[in-house]
């Protein structure tokens, strides 16, 4: 696969977050809000982003590590947390070829998992799912079949989960929330997400 092609979804949302940053757009979206009230104890923030759920959960006295492709998000987060001496470590990594080496009380994976292809995508997710602590949650949002915007996909490097997918890899977790969201997006397209927030079962040892 060459470069340029693996980084075509990479440069589309580092422009957008530039643009944001200019803007001083920094507004929780509606995953992200609905995320925050779930998080427990350290937090690995995959495909951070800006960063406003990683700095929000640091506010609220979370440890967070934040992981985005984007130079320009990775920047915007260390230099506010720095600030405001937060919690908060961003590092800028290419998430398809990153490995999670320790375990966390929660992992976050928002609008992450359907930018490579499916072997790849539940491959990050089944380790995504081994590194929640016991007692930890996961909380995981993904595009899913049904959705026609297709202009911030490489042209094979993608996935669109079947909606009941995410949840099949949680038997055995208690499932905290389950939705599906529809919002309309350019030339009459449509974005289709499903979220799943889970805990993980049994308690941490000492």
């Amino acid at each position: 696969m060459s470069s340029s092609k693996r980084n075509r979804s990479i440069e589309f949302f580092d422009s957008q977050f530039r643009q944001q940053i200019r803007r001083q757009d920094y507004q929780l979206n509606p995953f992200e809000t609905q995320a925050l009230s779930f998080l427990k104890g350290t937090v690995l923030d995959l495909g951070c982003g800006l960063g406003n759920l990683s700095l929000e959960a640091g506010r609220r006295g979370h440890q967070v590590l934040a992981v985005d492709a984007s130079r320009a998000a990775v920047e915007r987060v260390n230099h506010d947390a720095a600030r405001e001496g937060l919690p908060v470590k961003a590092v800028q990594a290419d998430i398809s070829s990153w490995s999670i080496d320790q375990s966390y009380d929660t992992i976050v994976a928002i609008g992450l998992l359907m930018f490579m292809r499916r072997r790849q995508a539940i491959r990050l997710l089944d380790s995504i799912l081994e590194h929640v602590r016991l007692g930890g949650r996961v909380v995981l949002n993904v595009l899913i079949q049904g959705t026609t915007y297709m202009e911030m996909f490489d042209t094979d490097d993608y996935y669109l989960f079947p909606p009941d997918e995410i949840e099949k890899h949680l038997v055995g977790w208690q499932i905290l929330l389950s939705r599906r969201d529809t919002f309309p997006a350019p030339s009459g397209t449509t974005k289709e997400f499903i979220t799943v927030i889970a805990e993980k079962p049994g308690c941490r040892g000492s």
